[in-house]
């Protein structure tokens, strides 16, 4: 994983607790390619969180799959029979979390 080093002062400190497997495991991946432990956690967190993201508010569609997605919403409802007996049975729909 290429380490970005960045000249902006890291002024913010975050904390976190992990398993005793969890830290071997950060420790050895930032030791195999050569990055420092903060460098490698904030590297995969920051990726991780641009993934996570991108999928919220990206999409790429070509021009075919853009109009029939214009046109899916474009369609009045269809109510499926099926669906519409499940959502009718109360025992199908929980009342709350189970614990």
């Amino acid at each position: 994983m290429p380490t970005t080093h960045s000249r902006t002062a890291r002024t913010r400190r975050i904390n976190l607790r992990a398993t005793d497997r969890q830290e071997k495991l950060i420790r050895t991946g930032a030791e195999t390619t050569g990055a420092s432990l903060t460098d490698f956690i904030l590297e995969s967190a920051c990726l991780q969180a641009e993934h996570v993201l991108a999928d919220k508010r990206d999409f790429v569609a070509s021009d075919k799959q853009w109009r029939e997605f214009l046109n899916a919403l474009d369609r009045p409802a269809r109510i499926k029979s099926e669906l519409a007996r499940l959502l009718a049975e109360t025992r199908a729909v929980r009342q709350g979390p189970r614990k």
